[in-house]
């Protein structure tokens, strides 16, 4: 499979990419880590609109489940050393304009998604740290937050927030984050964390409490849990350590994950990946921000995991594999080179 590159516009810092559907039409968006704009994209890569100028610290971008049009972001997380304000917040198009409204304030916010049981929605999010004293400093861990999300997010403001509780505390790196679904419509998060990979299932029923739970005790820059091998079982595929250099797929044996891959070839600061259905099969999607800066495709053929390079030089920080009709896309924040860039993947 080859990639044919569209480079689609410039960002200082671009970080951020997602899909987002409003005035009745699919966008893709871009937004930057520094104080820098978000754009959004037709799916074939024209520029349509700067839904806002600033202020920028984007680490997630989501749209909002039930409701066009409303996007939720994570605001002023400009660093690991410079996130003491960050918040999530939502905008919405109101008079032709983008609006933004907070959702939370909560310091060293990084990734939050929405998981479900299937009756109800709930936001998962994950702090890096909780306090710091000085520049690179790591003793004070993060943790996973977690509240069940209204019907209606239009109730929320700065001064009226989403009050959130903590699920899991003492988690010191806590950086990689993943929303999968499973067959009945429910899903989970996986968290990567220095202490490991935890699981979260959010509440089954009413009587029942949260699922929080380390199944795997490997430090985890970032993680996918899918069904790579097509066997029925799912996979985790871990970048590993913080910001390191190496990406592996453990496989369950019994009540533990062993590892049964991984990639011969360093990547130094790992750091973009995305899973997503190649031909029916689990692929991912993964990029490095320094050395060789690849963007790689991961995927199992023939009784054995291998790799094919997309890109090299670019050096994403996240990137997103979509589907548009026929066509198989990956959206990148080229944050090393300022590029958003539009990969249309081809079969050989």
């Amino acid at each position: 499979m080859r990639a044919e590159k569209k480079v689609i516009g410039k960002l200082t810092k671009c970080y951020a990419v997602a899909q987002f559907r409003y005035d009745g039409e699919k966008h893709l968006i871009c937004a930057a880590e520094k104080q820098d704009p978000c754009y959004a994209f037709t799916t074939d890569g024209v520029q349509t609109d700067t839904l806002w100028e600033g202020p920028g610290g984007v680490m997630t971008l989501l749209e909002y489940p039930g409701e066009e049009g409303i996007l939720l972001a994570t605001q002023k997380f400009y660093s690991p050393n410079d996130s003491a304000s960050a918040k999530i917040v939502w905008y919405a198009k109101e008079d032709g304009e983008w609006k933004c409204r907070v959702l939370c304030d909560l310091p060293f916010v990084h990734r939050f998604g929405i998981v479900t049981n299937g009756t109800k929605n709930y936001l998962v999010a994950c702090t890096l740290k909780s306090a710091h004293a000085f520049k690179n400093d790591w003793t004070c861990p993060g943790r996973i937050w977690v509240a069940e999300l209204p019907e209606n997010i239009r109730e929320y403001d700065a001064d009226h927030q989403l009050q959130l509780f903590p699920l899991e505390s003492g988690l010191y790196k806590n950086h990689g984050f993943a929303v999968h679904e499973r067959e009945d419509g429910s899903s989970f998060a996986v968290v990567g964390t220095e202490n490991g990979v935890y699981l979260v299932i959010p509440p089954r029923n009413e009587e029942a409490g949260w699922t929080c739970e380390n199944i795997l005790p490997v430090p985890a820059s970032d993680v996918l849990y899918l069904d790579f091998d097509n066997d029925g079982e799912r996979e985790l595929l871990v970048l590993s350590p913080f910001h390191g250099d190496t990406v592996s797929i453990y496989k369950k044996t019994g009540n533990t994950f062993v590892r049964v891959w991984e990639r011969e070839k360093k990547m130094p600061f790992i750091h973009a990946i995305y899973g997503g259905k190649v031909n029916g099969t689990w692929n991912a999607f993964v990029g490095n921000r320094e050395a060789d800066r690849e963007l790689i495709r991961i995927f199992y053929a023939d009784g054995e995991y291998r790799v094919e390079v997309l890109d090299q030089g670019a050096g994403p920080a996240n990137c997103m594999f979509f589907k548009e009709g026929d066509e198989m896309k990956i959206i990148a924040a080229n944050r090393e080179t300022d590029e958003i860039a539009l990969y249309a993947l081809k079969e050989d």
